[in-house]
């Protein structure tokens, strides 16, 4: 298990199921853990998601898909914890969801 602290300095886990998980249903996302937690710790941007969890993104000019925003999305539990839900490449941050936080 990793622990990385969110821009709230909140302890978040990626959990090696949850890491399974993640390449499971996101395979070019594999060689990429580094970038997941960077794009955590040092977010260019945080969205609000639908459930109460946050969406962190982060531009790469190169990626195994080519240029593209990972997006890690991220639940905050309490001051002392929160975990990993997800991660995927997209092509550009949702113009729908309110933005939380922005670089």
């Amino acid at each position: 298990m990793i622990i990385i602290h969110s821009k709230n300095r909140i302890p978040i886990r990626l959990t090696t199921e949850r890491w399974y998980h993640i390449i499971e249903q996101h395979p070019e996302i594999l060689e990429q853990r580094e970038k997941v937690i960077e794009t955590i710790t040092g977010p260019d941007l945080i969205l609000e998601g639908d459930f109460g969890e946050l969406m962190a993104l982060k531009f790469y000019s190169h990626t195994p898909l080519t240029k593209k925003y990972l997006s890690v999305v991220y639940k905050e539990l309490s001051p002392a914890d929160g975990f990993i839900l997800t991660a995927y490449f997209t092509n550009q941050p949702s113009n729908r969801r309110k933005v939380v936080w922005k670089r």
